[in-house]
């Protein structure tokens, strides 16, 4: 990817990157994490891909038919939640970037990307033996790997490698993967103020 996209991904929180062969286990995995990173005071975001589409309004509901109307983006909430649906006709594939620029108001601590594969971010990738090909390790921004088997050749560098099926040792490395990336915001931030 460019140097120019990758400036547009630069966000005041952590990114990470959670990619893996369909039917690896991401959102078993993902089920376990979140509640781990949130004992542990993190709020974390999560940006899922979706290859289809997808609603999450029921049609003859109001906000159905003020979105089909044409309200752009339409917002509806109550004391228990939002949901904010936009329309992108016309749009291949979303815009990550976009998508990170919409979370900085609500200052999450870790935002957790599923899918998005080809973007240049930050990567825990899951590998299951038997489930798609061993290509996906060899991503130069991979971090760590959590594996259900040895270590396939194809991988390459120096990521991290974890038991796919220890989901508090994956929990750990998060944990600290996040405050190593909060320290090196933190300067970031300061060296830009003293200049």
């Amino acid at each position: 990817m460019s140097k120019q996209l990758s400036k547009q991904l630069a966000a005041p929180f952590p990114v990470l990157g959670v990619a893996a062969w369909s039917g690896t286990g991401k959102t078993t995995l993902l089920e376990k994490l979140l509640p781990r990173l949130g004992e542990q005071g993190l709020q974390v975001a999560v940006i899922k891909h979706a290859h289809h589409s997808f609603d999450v309004d029921q049609p003859g509901k109001d906000s159905y038919k003020l979105r089909s109307a044409g309200a752009a983006p339409m917002l509806i909430a109550s004391r228990d939640r939002f949901a904010l649906m936009q329309e992108t006709p016309g749009q291949e594939e979303p815009d990550l970037a976009q998508l990170l620029a919409i979370l900085v108001p609500h200052n999450p601590d870790l935002v957790i990307v599923e899918g998005f594969k080809a973007w240049p971010i930050p990567k825990l990738v899951l590998y299951r033996e038997g489930i798609g090909d061993a290509s996906i390790l060899s991503d130069p921004w991979v971090e760590a790997v959590a594996l259900s088997a040895p270590l396939p050749a194809e991988a390459t560098g120096s990521a991290v490698s974890l038991e796919l099926d220890d989901s508090e040792a994956i929990a750990c490395w998060v944990i600290e993967w996040v405050r190593t990336k909060n320290a090196a915001l933190s300067s970031r931030t300061t060296s830009e103020h003293e200049r």
